[in-house]
């Protein structure tokens, strides 16, 4: 796994989001990956199918409001982001790999942000 670089992969999520390329960005995904997101309630996707439901209204608002990134970390197993919606709007995800080189596990939680704000992940 230490040849993996889990930096770029991200930041190829990031340019994907951005872009609002669906294809790309499941493309980065293993065939049975999951997100969890906690943004409005706990939601659990797995699989292709699923994350395509997801992710395709997200980045259909993530490219008319504009996505930004905050922070991008290494962390021990893996990578953590944080990135931005219109400007203000806060996402924490961390970002977990698979051996092949692939996002098997995606979780999203609001990051700290003004009360007004809600969360777009």
């Amino acid at each position: 796994m230490s040849d993996i670089d889990q930096m770029g992969i991200v930041v190829d999520w990031v340019d994907a989001c951005r872009k609002g390329d669906l294809a790309t960005l499941l493309d980065l995904y293993a065939d049975d990956a999951q997100v969890e997101c906690s943004c409005n309630g706990t939601q659990h996707y797995r699989g292709r199918r699923e994350l395509e439901r997801y992710w395709g209204p997200r980045l259909n608002a993530f490219s008319s409001a504009g996505f930004g990134l905050e922070e991008i970390n290494p962390v021990p197993d893996g990578i953590d982001l944080e990135y931005s919606v219109a400007g203000s709007l806060r996402v924490h995800a961390s970002f977990r790999f698979s051996a092949e080189g692939k996002i098997y596990s995606t979780l999203c939680t609001p990051s700290p942000q003004n009360s007004n704000d809600g969360c777009a992940c």
